[in-house]
Parts: C-alpha cells; structure tokens; sequence
C-alpha cells in the first residue's frame, strides 16, 4: 500500500520523531542551564562572603560591589525561577533585594526565609547532586 495515507503517516512519524529529537536537545539545554545557574549560586554566595570578610577586616563599604551583588542575586532569581528552582530563586530574590536597599527586611524575616549564604550554597549543592548524581564543587 503506497496511497495518500502512506505519505501522510510517513510525514506524521518524521515529525514526530524531530519533535522527539528537539525535546531531548531543549531537556539536554535546561538541564545546562539549570547546572550553570545552580554553579552560579555557589560562586555568587563565595564572592558575596569574600566581600563581607572585607567589610569585617576594613570597616569600610563599597557601594559598587553592593550594587554588583543586589543585581547578581537578583538575575539569579530570575534565571532559577524561570528554571523552575523556586525555593532557592525566592532566597536569592531577597538576597538581591537586601543587598539593594539593607534593611528593607527586617531580622526575623531574613531569620525565617534562610537565607545565609552557607545555607543557600548547600541548597544549590543539593539540586545539583540530585540532577547530576554527584555533588557540586
């Protein structure tokens, strides 16, 4: 049987099987993007807390830095929450936030949302254990 309706099945599995071919690839770029964003996280929480250790040693703030570290934390929110990593993109959000305006929570609610840089390190280690089978630097 060689008809219209041959055709017709041939072209509905060879697109199926480029549907299923261009799933795999964006499975494959979102888990890449979901490892390179939880790496992120690691390096932003790393940085963040050289920069308090200076603060500690010298006394002194640098508003630069501050404003570079509100805006990494809050595109790291964004990049987790469009990966669908909500509860570390929410601490990151508030991260980004406090680093923006300090103060603008208050201490029992940076206590309740958890998010010490320790905290969302582990947290970051964690996914990508479970999404990679071992565990982040």
């Amino acid at each position: 049987m060689n008809g219209p309706g041959t055709l017709l099945l041939r072209e509905l599995f060879r697109h199926a099987g480029t549907w299923l071919a261009n799933l795999r690839r964006a499975g494959r770029e979102r888990k890449r993007q979901s490892v390179q964003a939880l790496r992120r996280v690691i390096t932003a929480a790393r940085e963040t807390a050289v920069y308090l250790r200076r603060v500690g040693d010298t006394g002194r703030r640098d508003y630069p830095t501050e404003a570079r570290l509100a805006v990494l934390w809050t595109e790291l929110g964004f990049a987790l929450e469009d990966l669908g990593v909500g509860r570390l993109a929410k601490r990151c959000s508030i991260t980004g936030k406090q680093w923006s305006r300090p103060g603008h929570y208050d201490e029992a609610f940076i206590h309740k949302a958890d998010v010490s840089l320790e905290r969302m390190e582990r947290i970051a280690r964690e996914i990508l254990g479970e999404m990679t089978g071992k565990p982040g630097p």
